[in-house]
Formats: structure tokens, sequence, C-alpha cells
């Protein structure tokens, strides 16, 4: 089937979840990056606690939460609380970016995100990135009110596209989701930032790629 949608992951794929803590790495010192980890390590572990707990908070409320904790970890100063969350809404894209998404939207698709985000946490990372008008819509889980990789949340391009799975490219830097995706039959991408390694959840990728530049030769 040909792909009629090209659906991005937001966190971690689009934009670095890490750039809020490297923007303050003055102040947190060597230990920044481990830091950063954890935060979204920890984020993520409660995204998937809160669904199985049936527990929602939107993922501002967790984002806070989970910095709460890992502040506490590493000993950080609180007063750089704000600060680290006020740079969390405006993350910083990975550099090829907006350069892939002009390229694609020359293309007769549909270009979305489906993210964890809340929308306005999305339309802030839009808007202050300079991405206005390359997305046909910014879907958020908070349409279901449960977090990735409930089967709810890949349904949304679907209902609003009325189109089939397999006519989704989809593109996530994170494992799980990309097996989320890939178990509910989107064509789903792994862009392995990292040179990481995939889990083991029922579905390997037909394609991997390093960065997004690489899926204008997949499309």
């Amino acid at each position: 089937m040909k792909t009629t949608s090209i659906v991005f992951d937001a966190y971690g794929t689009l934009f670095d979840v890490n750039s809020a803590a490297e923007n303050c790495k003055d102040k947190i010192g060597d230990k920044w990056k481990s830091f950063a980890n954890f935060w979204r390590t920890t984020q993520l572990e409660y995204t998937w606690l809160r669904s199985l707990m049936k527990r929602h908070k939107d993922f501002w409320q967790i984002t806070e939460d989970s910095l709460e904790k890992s502040m506490e970890v590493f000993g950080i100063d609180k007063n750089l609380k704000n600060e680290l969350l006020n740079l969390y809404k405006v993350l910083s894209p990975y550099p090829e970016v907006k350069k892939v998404l002009e390229t694609l939207k020359k293309k007769d698709l549909k270009l979305s995100i489906l993210s964890n985000g809340t929308p306005s946490l999305l339309k802030e990372l839009v808007h202050s990135n300079n991405l206005n008008g390359l997305f046909d819509d910014l879907f958020s889980i908070e349409e279901v009110k449960i977090y990735k990789p409930f089967s709810k949340v890949y349904d949304l391009p679907i209902n609003k596209y009325k189109i089939k799975p397999n006519e989704v490219t989809f593109l996530s830097a994170n494992t799980w989701d990309v097996s989320g995706g890939g178990n509910y039959g989107y064509n789903a991408v792994w862009v392995n930032r990292s040179n990481a390694f995939f889990d083991y959840l029922d579905y390997k990728p037909k394609n991997e790629i390093n960065n997004l530049t690489q899926l204008l030769n997949l499309i």
C-alpha cells in the first residue's frame, strides 16, 4: 500500500528532549546529561504507570512531576525548576528537521505529529521553532486520555484521514513507540539517532535510519 500519510513522534524524534538540561549545563554541571536521561526515563515511566493505574495526568503535569523527582535524585537546585520547565516548552529541533519537512510538504502527503504532548505543548514547540504551516495536524493523546503505546492513540490519524494503517509511514526514535505503531499496522521506521539496540516486542521495523534526512530515500 502506498504511503498517503507521514506521522512523526515529537519528543526525541523531531525535538531533542535533552536540550532543556543542556541549556542549563553550566548551572547543573557535568551531571547534566545523566540528569536529562533520568528525567526522560522517569517521565516515560510515569506515562506507562498512570495508563496502567488509570490515573491520568496530562503530559505537562507528568513532565513537572518527573522533573521534581529527578532534581531530588541528582541534588539539583530547586530554583532551576521553572527555568528547566520553560526550556522544555521550547525544545530544540534536530538540525535536519525543518529542511526535511519542507521537502516532504511539496509531496502529496499528509504530515502530522502524533504525541504524548498536550495540544498546547505541541503548538508551542511548532511555533517556537518556526515550523508553522508544515503539519496538517498535531494529534495529542489527550483526545483519548491514555498514553502511547495504547492502540487507541494510533487510531487518531486513521480516524481523521479515513485511511488504513498500512498507508501510514510512522517515524519514532523510541523503540517501544516503533513497536507500538508497527504492531498496530503502521509502516513504522526507527530513527536510531544513538546507535541503540531494538526491543523484543513482537515487531522489527523494515527500515532503520540515523536521521530524518534518510527518510527522503524511502518516500
